[in-house]
Formats: C-alpha cells, sequence, structure tokens
C-alpha cells in the first residue's frame, strides 16, 4: 500500500458584495434567532465569520491507497477531516480500508475515520 497527499483547486468564489452579503446573512441570523432585538452586533459579527470562512478558498486534498493491486486516489476537504494531517499514515503500513460506491472511508491511527470521495482508479 501507498499513501501520498497532493493539494487540488480551491473553492469556493467570494461574493461579489461581501458588505451585503454579510448584511443579508446578519438578518438571516436575526429572524433565525426569533427576531431578538439588540443582538445586532452579535449578528453582524456572526455573518461576517460566516461569510468570510465560506468565502475562503478551501483546499481539497487527495490520498492515494493501493488496494489488492489497484491504486485509489480519495481527496478529502482538510476543513471537514476531523483533525487529518497528510503524515498520519506511513508509506506501506497497513491501512483499513472500507469501499462503499464512489466514497473511500480510511480508519485513522486515532480511530477516526477519514472519509474521502473516490476520483480516480488505477
Amino acid at each position: 500500500m501507498n499513501v501520498a497527499a497532493k493539494s487540488s483547486k480551491p473553492w469556493p468564489k467570494p461574493p461579489h458584495d461581501l458588505e451585503e452579503a454579510i448584511r443579508q446573512r446578519a438578518q438571516e441570523i436575526y429572524i433565525r434567532n426569533g427576531r431578538t432585538p439588540g443582538r445586532d452586533m452579535d449578528n453582524w459579527a456572526q455573518a461576517e465569520q460566516e461569510i468570510r470562512r465560506e468565502s475562503e478558498p478551501a483546499t481539497r486534498k487527495a490520498i492515494v491507497i493501493r488496494v489488492d493491486g489497484r491504486q485509489y486516489i480519495g481527496e478529502y476537504n482538510q476543513q471537514t477531516s476531523d483533525g487529518y494531517v497528510p503524515g498520519e499514515f506511513s508509506p506501506g503500513v497497513s491501512v483499513p480500508v472500507r469501499l462503499r460506491g464512489n466514497q473511500m472511508l480510511i480508519l485513522r491511527p486515532n480511530g477516526k475515520v477519514l472519509e474521502t470521495t473516490i476520483v480516480s482508479v488505477v
């Protein structure tokens, strides 16, 4: 088995009018929280944080695993990978893997599962 990581394309794109996007999100938060008065600054701060986080380029990473002589490349989103960092798996070490449709589920040394989307099989 071989393990490697690589970067892919960033996504999503930032909104055209950042201030307007924040204003709209702050209003959604206000409504969602029961139109509670006096929380304008908190709603704005939360909206700004959410919009900026969504606008930042998220990098997708890939991991390469060999299973029964085939090489599977699975992409994962680093921001939602529950703290996985490349290098947790040593090259050539056996790693428990479950293939489910277009997903590859890899058991990490800490007992958590790294979920990936299979993008290539060679």
